[in-house]
């Protein structure tokens, strides 16, 4: 197994993301599961570096790597590759992260029209990153994504599975999910992660449930505000991620609808049966 998650990548998060155990592992090799330190952000581009090299020694020993995971843009980057864009500029990025959001969304509609129209006027981080890379190259981000280059989409032999949750059910299992996480230590597992002073800003520290924590600790949320809170943050996730996953990729991906008549669902024999077709 090759995790394609972008939080249970992190040493830090066993709790929070749901990284399996040792127990639940069933001896089966797991591979970038905990892989990188919190310090460390863990980009799209970085993991899918280190998945194929996991992959391509997989394939060397005659193992089948299984890819398992919801992060849509690791999974796109592995196999359609990245957009070669240079490095920013330092003074251009300290600029435009200097801006206030409506200044920066009114630039970006001024200098990268298209991208704009594409994004919320409150979406500061991919308004940021637009911005910055027209400002700094000249091209826009659109303009740079055609070449990308680096996938392996077209050198593997893929059997693709996406599962499409009920959503009422979904949203049922999200809200147990989060209360589940505190029962199993999830509150020490954030006063571990503050204790490290790491930058606010790193993936690790906005995660799915630290920041509801971390305000929970600091007296700044009561502790049903926080659970209320962390369970919405899981919800609109897994709403984004339903939606990219239905639309995203390939028409001829198989897709499969799950509910509650599948909540003891044989995934791995559902699995094993695409892989006999």
């Amino acid at each position: 197994m090759i995790n394609a998650d972008s939080a249970q990548v992190y040493d830090d998060l066993r709790v929070l993301s749901a990284r399996p155990s040792d127990d639940e592992m069933e001896g089966i090799e797991h591979r970038l599961f905990g892989a990188w330190d919190g310090a460390v952000a863990c980009s799209a581009a970085a993991w899918a570096a280190a998945a194929k090299a996991e992959i391509a020694d997989c394939h060397a020993t005659g193992a089948v790597p299984i890819l398992v995971g919801g992060t849509g843009l690791y999974l796109k980057v592995l196999l359609e590759g990245i957009a070669p864009i240079p490095e920013i500029d330092p003074d251009v990025r300290a600029m435009v992260r200097a801006l206030a959001d409506d200044g920066a969304y009114k630039l970006l509609q001024l200098e990268d029209p298209l991208r704009a129209a594409e994004l919320a006027p409150n979406d500061r981080q991919r308004i940021a990153r637009a911005l910055e890379v027209k400002r700094s190259t000249g091209v826009t981000l659109a303009d740079w994504q055609i070449a990308k280059a680096g996938g392996i989409g077209e050198d593997i032999d893929l059997h693709p599975l996406v599962l499409l949750p009920d959503r009422t059910w979904l949203y049922e299992r999200c809200d147990r999910r989060f209360e589940a996480m505190l029962q199993a230590g999830a509150l020490a597992e954030v006063e571990a992660l503050l204790s490290r002073d790491l930058d606010p800003d790193l993936p690790v520290m906005r995660a799915i449930g630290v920041p509801e924590i971390a305000a929970f600790l600091s007296d700044k949320l009561t502790r049903e505000a926080m659970i209320a809170g962390g369970q919405q943050a899981t919800r609109n996730y897994a709403k984004r991620q339903f939606t990219w996953f239905r639309r995203q990729p390939p028409e001829d991906w198989p897709r499969v609808a799950i509910g509650p008549e599948s909540e003891n669902i044989d995934i791995g024999a559902s699995f094993a049966s695409l892989l006999r077709k």
